[in-house]
């Protein structure tokens, strides 16, 4: 035997540095965690031109039902629109979601904006009755976005309402394309879908499990 140590291989070198590198990001990660003690109900917005606006909001319900907090889901515009998060709420869990719909189709097939701006009116009011719940912890407004771009609802109205009214532990989300600067300016998480490429353009329909 010589005495001399053993050479490090590259994998177990690599192994080092990653090891290494790993534990300075959980420190800083730690130290960040560490003053994040605040809780609060979260206003949180779901826009831009590309898909999963909807169907992350939705996702957040599976959540919220997996986690036993009561929730309700006041859905815009789709109204004659049967989607699979719909049947699948009103057939399987009804007791532990709400589900509203006051749209009575797209405004490109009702046509007529007096109707739409009723509709989009009275799921706003249920809205403010569900979120005003004590025992309702998260809201999902689904579309909403589409009413306020149109303006059948008010944004300062809706703003006014979700900034002084809302409860402070209650969760909304606002789902839709174009969302108001007023209101990514008043909430506290704004997501924006981008889109990079859709079969649509292609000629392909909207696809079941998919799209709806």
């Amino acid at each position: 035997m010589t005495g001399e140590p053993k050479p490090i291989s590259d994998d177990t070198a690599r192994n080092q540095a990653h090891n290494a590198k790993m534990r300075k990001i959980k420190a800083a990660r730690d130290k960040l965690m560490a003053g994040k003690t605040e809780e609060k109900g979260l206003i949180a917005v779901h826009t831009g031109a590309g898909k999963g606006k909807s169907s992350s909001g939705f996702g957040m319900i599976m959540r919220c039902i997996a986690h036993q907090m009561p929730c309700a889901v006041v859905q815009f515009i789709k109204g004659t629109w049967r989607t699979g998060e719909r049947d699948f709420l009103e057939q399987r869990f009804q007791k532990e979601c709400i589900f509203v719909v006051s749209g009575e189709g797209f405004t490109w097939e009702t046509q007529d904006r007096a109707r739409d701006i009723a509709a989009a009116r009275a799921g706003w009011e249920k809205a403010k009755e569900l979120i005003r719940d004590p025992n309702i912890q998260f809201v999902l407004l689904d579309e909403i976005n589409i009413a306020l771009r149109y303006d059948y609802l008010d944004i300062d109205e809706v703003v006014a309402f979700l900034l002084e009214e809302k409860p402070p532990m209650t969760h909304v989300v606002l789902t839709g394309r174009n969302a108001r600067d007023e209101l990514i300016a008043a909430a506290d998480l704004v997501t924006e879908m981008t889109l990079v490429k859709h079969p649509f353009r292609d000629g392909i329909k909207a696809q079941k499990g998919i799209e709806f």
